[in-house]
């Protein structure tokens, strides 16, 4: 969807301006009832009222007044496709500029490391005349379609003139004044029913603003709920056992453009599997598919020999824990971070996850410990303890299944003994699918699943794969036999 498009290089900074769009589009849905409809309600009532007075008076001379009105129908249909088309152009102008501002906002630092500021803004310049220009073609409407209207009613008073001239001659003076009489009140009918029509033009960028917004919210309004259980029965919300299978899954984001491609391959319960391969090898698909985050094409994917899609949906991810690269932390104390506010987990639980993986001494060392507040997103913690913090919340909740995705690949090295000891104490007694781009993390894992362009390329153990001399010796080669002892990222 366009809406979420426009907004993907950050999280948190995606939600807030998805919140003050959709905000600002409510707002100008609002405006269409309290400035828009009410008051185009009013001036119709007013319209319709005029008219059948002006009939009910002198239905000829009303004709009169009115011949030049299907000028003024043809001019209000030409005005109104053009101040749409430039309301659009307005409309994603704005949204241009918001999501560049909010970019660069964002990565300011890169902009200025590169000297690129001259380049930015003249992208900037670009994007705000085109917003300008926009407004300009709307504001020509409205100058060209109001002047229509004056000389329009100026056309039926002048009509009016002529007629009231002509009968003057006809009927003599006797009836000068219940002429003179018509022609006043019919000069002010004509002012009371041009007006209204003025200010409905006005009204009209409050409806046209209204719809537009109104179309934005009816997509994010048309997004599908993530599909909950296809089959009859669903599987109760007991503890399983990790078994996972994958019975020849194939999956595309995007038609049949395939991501994964023929995917088969068991994992026992209380296995580590690790899965290996370049980036966009289909890694992360795997463990997304896993979690039911998306329908897949072709197979099949069961845990304990159940089919996924016959658990509800909450719970199968209740019995799989996630621990990601990029560690997200609210703000508010360390506790409420691993907890994330459960009332069911207590502080002696916490701490007690802590002192497991060796993390205990580590929050006590921050001020005021288990209460030390997090700043926004953890910026006052390093990496390394957010990701120490998010192994004390996975550990907590005990699942069934463990998704450690790249959880070290953005870890100091001074950290990396803890984090390996974390890690090791998280998998023991679990089934658990680990992407790692240091091979040695892998090393003891009872599988690896060599992925390249959404194939298995490989599979067996670390000695296993080593002695075919295959893909995977490839990059254990790249890694630890090239001379210097540093790692290269796959």
């Amino acid at each position: 969807m366009e809406i979420v498009k426009e907004f993907t290089t950050d999280n948190l900074d995606t939600e807030i301006i998805i919140y003050q769009s959709l905000r600002n589009d409510i707002e100008s849905i609002n405006e269409i009832f309290s400035d828009g409809l009410i008051p185009i309600i009013a001036d119709l009532l007013t319209i319709i009222s005029v008219l059948i007075y002006m009939f009910w008076v002198d239905p000829l001379l009303t004709l009169v007044c009115l011949a030049p009105f299907p000028i003024l129908l043809i001019a209000t249909y030409f005005f109104k496709e053009t101040v749409n088309k430039s309301f659009i152009q307005v409309r994603n102008a704005i949204a241009s500029l918001n999501a560049f501002v909010q970019e660069h906002l964002t990565g300011m630092s890169v902009v200025q490391a590169f000297a690129a500021e001259r380049r930015e803004f003249k992208k900037f310049d670009q994007i705000n005349k085109q917003h300008k220009q926009a407004n300009i073609k709307a504001i020509f409407a409205y100058s060209v379609f109001f002047p229509i209207v004056e000389l329009i009613m100026a056309l039926s008073i002048g009509l009016l003139v002529w007629w009231a001239a002509n009968h003057t001659n006809a009927f003599g003076t006797q009836n000068n004044n219940a002429i003179a009489a018509k022609i006043t009140s019919f000069i002010l009918c004509l002012n009371l029913l041009y007006r209204p029509l003025r200010v409905i033009a006005d009204k009209f960028n409050i409806l046209q603003m209204g719809m537009i917004a109104a179309e934005r919210v009816f997509k994010i309004l048309e997004i599908p709920e993530e599909p909950g259980s296809i089959l009859v029965e669903e599987k109760e919300a007991t503890k399983c056992s990790g078994k996972i299978n994958f019975n020849q899954v194939w999956f595309a984001y995007n038609d049949e453009n395939y991501v994964l491609k023929n995917i088969s391959f068991e994992v026992k319960a209380g296995e580590t599997v690790a899965l290996v391969g370049h980036t966009g090898s289909g890694k992360t698909s795997i463990i997304s598919l896993l979690n039911r985050l998306y329908p897949i094409q072709k197979g099949t994917i069961a845990i304990d020999d159940v089919n996924i899609d016959a658990y509800d949906l909450h719970d199968l991810r209740k019995q799989i824990g996630v621990v990601l690269q990029d560690v997200f932390l609210f703000s508010g104390s360390v506790m409420d971070n691993i907890t994330l506010r459960n009332p069911a987990i207590t502080r002696e639980q916490v701490i007690a996850a802590a002192k497991l993986i060796n993390v205990h001494d580590f929050i006590l060392s921050l001020p005021n410990g288990y209460d030390y507040h997090v700043m926004e997103r953890g910026s006052t913690l390093s990496l390394g303890q957010r990701q120490l913090i998010s192994f004390i919340r996975a550990i907590l909740y005990n699942p069934a299944i463990l998704i450690l995705d790249e959880a070290t690949s953005s870890i100091d090295t001074e950290s990396e003994l803890l984090i390996q000891h974390a890690i090791d104490t998280l998998i023991t007694g679990r089934t658990s699918i680990v992407i790692a781009h240091r091979l040695s993390t892998i090393r003891k894992a009872n599988k690896i699943i060599v992925l390249d362009n959404g194939e298995i390329k490989e599979m067996g153990s670390h000695d296993e794969l080593l002695a075919i001399n295959g893909f995977y010796a490839q990059l254990h080669k790249m890694q630890f036999e090239n001379g210097n002892g540093l790692p290269i990222s796959l």
